[in-house]
């Protein structure tokens, strides 16, 4: 019997490095995955022309007129309040995508608000929508688009062919990137996110040197992504899902801007799982449009088209393989040609949060501590049927494999097995569990495990 216990033990020790080797977060990459889930808002002039949204298509052909741009019932007040009202502790917005039309008061680029009747050239959308988020306790960031622009003629980053015209234009056009972050990065106050759609080709690959402009202006902001920085990895999908596991360190600095035969290979498999070896700290997010549903993929409003607004069920099946994976979720929302997001996008938002605070509302058993062992006792006569596991963020992702038993009369039996915890892991049961007793061990780690949360809830669902 002692030797089955000491045996056991040198398993367990052995599965622990004496110090500590991973990668740490910074503080903004402590934030964002703290965040656990926020709204896109995309908006451009193609919401205004009644027909269905075709992205190949407005990338290479300019909008035949962009005074269609008339939201005579805009609110951003609605559209942040609905994000809070549903849970969202962030919100972005697309300020220029693919037509290459601004939504705020630009001095660098004349296909703006600048130049539109709507609110007689004085509108700025992008200053409403902060001074909402602001207001409503919601993290603001900006979607600069600049991979494609149709009104000028960019297609992947590049004017057209190799002539001294097409290169005196791409270093124009290069110019007009950076100056136009200058101005977005500086005029708006502190920003949570700073979102280069596909990234943003650096210098060194003959694009913008965008980086410089962000770390001066916006230092505290989280910076995704370009082939010099990136903060984050996308997620290798758009489902507003990962697999399970995922793990927030990865090989490369960067995510998906370099490395392209390691990194698309198997399907981004690289990006949706990470490395748990990897020597760098880039957590992941999940993405995915709230209109998803039916074979449909909306990030931009269309008419006749809120059958495609996804399920609470679903939503919540997400949030699951996104947060409860490591992962932090994004949601596509949109807003219509009235200036509004529809009601019952706001709607499903907020019954996607009654939803996460039922799951959330009954704890059953609660610790948190150091160490491969970690036990508490179930209160008599309760049942659970949800496992969530935390790791403290500051010493980075330090688990490598676990195990979580119940002890009911008097014997132990395995809950759930896993790898990846990092800032959160949940576990949905098929059926209630009871017992006495519910244990953690941790039985591979590099370095001493800490962990934030080892909870229990009755989810009520």
């Amino acid at each position: 019997m002692r030797i089955t216990y000491v045996y056991c033990l040198w398993v367990i020790l052995a599965g622990f490095r004496a110090q500590a080797q991973v990668p740490l977060p910074t503080p903004v990459q402590m934030q964002w995955q703290r965040a656990e889930y926020g709204v896109l808002v995309s908006y451009d002039l193609h919401v205004f022309d009644g027909k269905p949204y075709n992205q190949g298509q407005n990338r290479i052909t300019p909008m035949p007129d962009h005074q269609i741009f008339d939201p005579q019932q805009l609110d951003t007040d609605q559209w942040i309040r609905a994000i809070r009202d549903g849970g969202g502790k962030f919100a972005i917005l697309t300020v220029t995508h693919e037509t290459g039309f601004a939504l705020y008061q630009s001095e660098v680029n004349p296909y703006s608000l600048k130049s539109v009747r709507w609110r007689d050239g004085k509108g700025d959308v992008f200053a409403d929508f902060v001074a909402s988020c602001r207001k409503y306790g919601i993290l603001p960031g900006v979607y600069i688009g600049i991979r494609w622009n149709s009104f000028l003629g960019v297609y992947d980053f590049k004017t057209e062919g190799t002539s001294e015209f097409a290169k005196r234009r791409q270093d124009w056009y290069n110019r007009y990137c950076e100056r136009m972050t200058e101005e977005l990065l500086s005029k708006y106050g502190p920003l949570f996110f700073i979102w280069f759609d596909g990234g943003a080709h650096g210098p060194e690959l003959g694009g913008p040197d965008i980086l410089p402009i962000a770390q001066r202006l916006q230092p505290g902001a989280i910076f995704y992504h370009n082939s010099q920085r990136a903060d984050i990895r996308w997620g290798g999908s758009e489902s507003g899902t990962v697999p399970y596991p995922c793990w927030s360190n990865y090989p490369f600095p960067y995510s998906h801007s370099t490395n392209q035969a390691v990194v698309m290979a198997n399907d981004f498999k690289l990006l949706k799982t990470g490395d748990p070896e990897g020597k760098y700290y880039m957590p992941a997010m999940s993405d995915a449009p709230l209109r998803g549903a039916r074979g449909r993929h909306e990030w931009f409003w269309e008419p006749q088209d809120e059958g495609a607004i996804q399920s609470v069920d679903r939503l919540t099946r997400m949030y699951m393989g996104s947060v409860g994976h490591n992962s932090t979720l994004i949601l596509g929302v949109t807003p219509g040609p009235d200036g509004l997001f529809p009601q019952a996008d706001a709607d499903t938002l907020k019954a996607l949060r009654t939803r996460l605070d039922r799951m959330f509302s009954r704890p059953v058993a609660k610790i948190s501590g150091e160490g491969p062992v970690l036990e508490m006792q179930i209160p008599k006569g309760e049942t659970f049927d949800l496992i969530d596991l935390a790791e403290s963020l500051p010493e980075g992702q330090r688990i490598r494999e676990f195990i979580v038993e119940v002890r009911d009369r008097g014997s132990w039996k395995t809950v759930v097995q896993g790898t990846s915890v990092g800032y959160r892991f949940l576990h949905r049961l098929p059926s209630p569990l009871k017992g006495d007793r519910l244990r953690l061990r941790v039985i591979g780690s590099v370095g001493r495990p800490v962990i934030d949360r080892f909870a229990a809830w009755s989810s009520l669902d």
